[in-house]
């Protein structure tokens, strides 16, 4: 299973609310087992636990001197303040978390989040020396109205519209259709293809050719017998991993199908 030369994948793993901080650390190890060094090499792997289990998985990542990244699902856009429940980014940073997802279509849909908080919140993150994952994509109902183009690129331009051009051409953006979360469907290839052009498009009319290289990732019912289909697109530069990242063995499947060919 071959995919793009001179790219290096990235492929992140999004726990969601799933395991505790121990079964957090078991999983870690065993993904750990199921990759060699070369597969590091070859592919980013980002680790995105439940806060609850941040601090294990990094004490595990450094302990056992682990190449993997470590991701947060989430954070408010204030550095500290009377926000009870909130994490800031600057408590993130401390944990040497190197990715923030931001804007996912859960936080959107179930939590009320709009476009003008995602901006803050990946604006907060870069403060922080930290890189947003910033989420985009949209309903089955918009979809099927034929406004794909239209709800992705104003998220896109949302998303970005905080940064200016370096720091754009530093983040990561993942368009996740909201119908192919956790459904068992997905894009296929080439539909997701299309909606990450519009998205570089939409980056370069706001930068130009600063963000031309700027990172896309396709996400939504991610699994090993599929992702060498979207990780060898031209455009699509990963993945982000839902429900497969829970499963140590299939992670593993994952990563190691993502690898460019020699």
């Amino acid at each position: 299973m071959g995919v793009k030369r001179g790219k290096r994948p990235l492929i992140a793993g999004n726990w969601k609310m799933n395991l505790n901080h121990l079964e957090a650390i078991e999983v870690v190890q065993k993904l750990s087992y199921n990759l060699d060094p070369s597969d590091y090499e070859e592919v980013e792997v980002v680790i995105c636990p439940p806060f609850t289990a941040l601090r294990s998985v990094q004490t595990v990542i450094d302990a056992d001197k682990l190449k993997f990244g470590l991701g947060a699902q989430n954070c408010h856009w204030q550095q500290k303040g009377a926000f009870t429940g909130e994490i800031s980014p600057s408590m993130l940073k401390k944990l040497d978390v190197s990715y923030v997802i931001v804007g996912h279509s859960e936080r959107r849909q179930l939590f009320g989040e709009g476009d003008e908080e995602v901006a803050k919140k990946a604006r907060a993150v870069r403060d922080q020396e930290m890189t947003p994952i910033i989420c985009v994509g949209e309903t089955l109902e918009q979809r099927g109205k034929g406004r794909t183009e239209e709800v992705v690129s104003a998220q896109t331009k949302a998303g970005i519209s905080r940064l200016s051009a370096d720091e754009a051409s530093s983040v990561v953006i993942a368009y996740e259709p909201v119908w192919a979360i956790g459904t068992g469907r997905n894009a296929t290839p080439d539909e997701a293809g299309e909606v990450v052009a519009k998205i570089k498009e939409e980056a370069e009319k706001k930068f130009g050719s600063a963000v031309s290289d700027i990172r896309v990732l396709y996400g939504g019912s991610v699994k090993a017998s599929n992702i060498a289909g979207f990780v060898s697109h031209p455009l699509i530069d990963g993945a982000l991993v839902g429900g497969a990242s829970l499963d140590p063995d299939e992670f593993g499947r994952i990563v190691r199908y993502s690898r460019p060919p020699r």
